[in-house]
């Protein structure tokens, strides 16, 4: 990073024609719709200069516009949060680009700046966080399971348990991986211009197409867990995470 301050930007995609659970971004939480607690969260982190929410959605747009936030519209043939970040990033210059997940109402500040503090190194260009898996999750496909080596660079990231535990000596660390992003500018390039990769396809996952093509992603480890939103189920355990919150902070 140079000694100027970086511009970095915050950008929320929210598609609102998901498939578990429609309408998910504006479904209510809590009171409040669930993209006005991702966004709370996003501007209350020091380090983003600026937030916007990417949305395929006039709804969506609407919803903004009345709470004074900044939207802009992108294509509803893009097939992933990543491709509307980059689609953002055509329009608005910046250095680093935050990919906020708007099914991610958990979100705290102290995560994205957990992997903003990596780009102090020149050499990181993609960072994301993990943070300790819980027994229920180690087994559990909807819980992205992540390995680093030793400088936290990612090796890989997968819905099986990895590590395998061979000898069942219970020495394993288990991470589960929160799916929060940071890219410099060119990484983010670099990920628009490449075709979805095998590995990518078979496990669903699009952070595998920059380990496939040698782009290396830094993790960042945090101690707070998040629930990310894809089912009526979850929505009902966010909910009473965030009344917890409201009750013990009166």
């Amino acid at each position: 990073m140079s000694s100027t301050h970086p511009r970095i930007l915050g950008v929320i995609p929210a598609r609102l024609a998901s498939t578990r659970l429609p309408r998910k971004v504006l479904r209510d939480i809590a009171g409040e719709p669930m993209l006005a607690w991702v966004h709370r969260a996003a501007r209350a982190c020091p380090q983003l200069d600026e937030v916007i929410v990417a949305t395929d959605s006039s709804e969506v747009q609407n919803f903004c516009d009345q709470r004074g936030w900044r939207c802009l519209m992108t294509s509803p043939d893009l097939t992933s949060g990543t491709d509307r970040v980059y689609a953002v990033s055509r329009e608005v210059d910046a250095d680093i680009y935050v990919n906020v997940q708007g099914d991610e109402p958990l979100l705290l500040p102290d995560h994205i700046t957990a992997i903003l503090a990596l780009f102090t190194s020149d050499s990181v260009d993609v960072t994301t966080p993990r943070v300790r898996c819980s027994p229920d999750d180690i087994a559990n496909p909807n819980a992205v399971k992540v390995v680093t080596a030793l400088d936290g660079r990612a090796l890989y990231f997968s819905r099986s348990t990895i590590p395998f535990d061979r000898d069942g000596q219970g020495n394993a660390a288990y991470w589960k991986h929160l799916g929060l992003y940071a890219y410099r500018r060119a990484a983010l390039e670099r990920f628009a211009s490449l075709a979805p990769s095998q590995l990518e396809l078979s496990e669903r996952l699009e952070q595998l197409r920059l380990l496939e093509n040698g782009v290396s992603i830094y993790v960042a480890e945090t101690p707070h867990d998040t629930i990310g939103v894809d089912t009526e189920d979850d929505r009902q355990r966010v909910e009473d995470v965030l009344l917890s919150r409201r009750v013990n902070i009166t």
